[in-house]
């Protein structure tokens, strides 16, 4: 999806992440980034590795039709924050096609269809863990859309991954995979990352109920933590990131995580919305008032939601608050690229500082110290870093689609990890790459929001250059 009205702008060399004068060459070798994979220990997001991978196409509509018809089974969660973790034992299911799904997510209302008892303000959806093998079994050429070669796993595709869609709160509980680590491709929409490194293990209350295999569940709910039952989560350590389309994510072997999507599915673009809202508040009135008793003479069979002046200025008002809440998660992007490049400098010095004390002390720990400061030195604008997070951020979400679960096993059968690829809502521009994100307050220079009235549009409606452009275009049309 290529990036519209809503996206930030550039705003200079300091404000692009992942971006080589090039964008046509990979940063990495397949070798190098491999030799990355092996060593690193902490996560990390690649950038610029996949702008020619043809799954950057995977949109939730292109697969709608990709799999037109095809059932696949959603898991329901509750939007509303407790302090309990919302585990699959815990949620509903429900059967539907992804045109359905879609329609849903849309905000359609309906009596019927499989989610006709899920009010889209109250639950999210999530088709989670959806293996491209067996999804696509009969549409296997669309596995080499995936090409986990490009990361040294040579012969890895689409078959060895896994699919995950979902719709805005949509999440996963906080948990670590027992063996393997994950390589996550973010396809449309953010998703965003809590993570844990492994020694904190004691402070996440670990837990292996609900059971499943290879999987260590955490008892707390990372996003609102009841810190009385839980005191010793005050001392682990998060690391936030947001990925964005194009971006893969590096989890080590052992880290915990907790997913949430922090977009919807469609493709939104939000000043078109806002656009839409005013035209649908005037036609409605302008209409209403020609003819107060019928509708049917203007008004689509297929519009089924209620005209009225109240329930237009409610869409109004929705349509700019979404405007206003993307224009501060834009902005936040901003303030972290710039943040995260400043860290990443730091760090290598700090890691140059450090492998000179190895050499210099010659110590038996100089191999290991070596690999370790060659990881790295691999920091920069193309290996980013996921560093602890300097602030408690707030719940906000999102969706994603994975990529397959299976280890991956290096030569004399060292497991080494899990590849996934991650499918979110709303493509954001390459420009916009999101990092690593302790989140922003409101005070990232957004505009104040009040409620829009009657009163406010009409300012606008009648302001002089506009009724001067309405009386141009109605001339020129009685011209023709």
């Amino acid at each position: 999806m290529a990036a519209g009205p809503g996206t930030t702008a550039d705003t200079g060399p300091t404000a692009r992440i992942g971006e080589e004068e090039d964008e046509h060459v990979k940063p990495f070798t397949p070798e190098k980034a491999k030799e990355i994979i092996m060593s690193l220990q902490q996560p990390a997001i690649f950038c610029n590795m996949v702008f020619d991978w043809p799954a950057q196409h995977w949109t939730a509509k292109h697969l709608s039709e990709v799999l037109h018809g095809k059932q696949i089974r959603f898991r329901m969660g509750m939007k509303s924050t407790d302090t309990v973790p919302q585990f699959e034992t815990a949620c509903s299911y429900v059967e539907a096609t992804l045109e359905e799904f879609l329609t849903w997510n849309c905000g359609h209302s309906s009596t019927l269809g499989p989610f006709r008892d899920y009010d889209y303000s109250k639950f999210w959806a999530y088709a989670d863990y959806k293996y491209v093998a067996s999804l696509f079994e009969d549409k296997t050429d669309i596995f080499q859309d995936v090409i986990w070669s490009d990361f040294g796993f040579h012969g890895r595709n689409g078959r060895e991954s896994t699919l995950w869609i979902g719709s805005l709160g949509a999440n996963t509980p906080c948990h670590l995979d027992s063996y393997g680590c994950n390589l996550v491709f973010q396809v449309q929409g953010r998703k965003r990352w809590h993570l844990f490194p492994p020694e904190d293990t004691p402070f996440l209350y670990p837990t292996r109920i609900p059971y499943e295999e290879s999987s260590v569940f955490s008892k707390i709910n990372v996003v609102n933590p009841d810190l009385k039952r839980f005191p010793q989560f005050q001392k682990a350590r998060r690391h936030v990131v947001t990925l964005s389309p194009g971006q893969v994510l590096f989890v080590p072997r052992h880290w915990w995580h907790y997913v949430e999507s922090i977009d919807p599915v469609t493709e939104e673009d939000h000043q078109a919305r806002v656009e839409e809202a005013i035209t649908r508040m005037l036609v409605c009135a302008l209409k209403t008032a020609e003819d107060p008793h019928s509708t049917r003479a203007w008004l689509n069979p297929t519009e089924v939601e209620d005209t009225s002046h109240e329930i237009n200025c409610l869409y109004l008002n929705r349509a700019v608050s979404a405007f206003f809440d993307h224009y501060r998660a834009s902005k936040t992007v901003e303030i972290q690229v710039l943040r995260t490049n400043r860290e990443c400098m730091k760090k290598e010095e700090l890691n140059m500082h450090n492998l000179l004390e190895v050499e210099q002390t010659g110590s038996q720990n100089l191999t290991l110290g070596t690999v370790k400061q060659k990881a790295a030195s691999s920091f920069g604008p193309a290996l980013v870093p996921v560093l602890p997070s300097s602030e408690e951020p707030p719940s906000q979400r999102g969706e994603i689609f994975k990529n397959d679960g299976k280890d991956l096993v290096g030569k004399d059968g060292e497991h080494f990890g899990k590849l996934h690829c991650t499918k979110k809502q709303q493509m954001r521009s390459k420009s916009e790459n999101a990092l690593v994100e302790p989140i922003a307050s409101n005070s990232t220079g957004a505009p104040s929001q009040a409620c829009i009235s009657t009163d406010d549009l009409l300012d606008c409606l009648v302001h002089p250059q506009v009724t001067k452009i309405v009386a141009q275009l109605l001339i020129q049309g009685r011209s023709l």
